[in-house]
């Protein structure tokens, strides 16, 4: 069948996008539904900010900052910082 399966465990999880990246976004807060596991860098990928890596992408889990190579998991809030721009 093409229904959801009991082996399909989704979890939701808090996008928060500040600066530019909220306007890429259309909005500085989402919630999205994923299939784990994913890292924040995948999830990052899967919404198009994909270059904001490049540029030196911050990111924070529940408020602290982390590694982009930090799981997912369900009910977290991943808040992507944008570079500080250098004078």
């Amino acid at each position: 069948g093409t229904g959801m399966g009991s082996d399909a465990t989704t979890i939701a999880i808090t996008l928060l996008a500040f600066g530019p990246l909220g306007e890429r976004l259309g909005g500085r807060s989402h919630t999205i539904h994923l299939t784990p596991p994913l890292t924040i860098r995948e999830l990052v990928i899967q919404q198009g900010l994909e270059e904001w890596i490049d540029f030196g992408l911050s990111v924070a889990l529940n408020g602290t900052r982390c590694s982009l190579d930090e799981a997912l998991v369900d009910g977290c809030e991943i808040a992507l910082l944008p570079p500080v721009s250098g004078g």
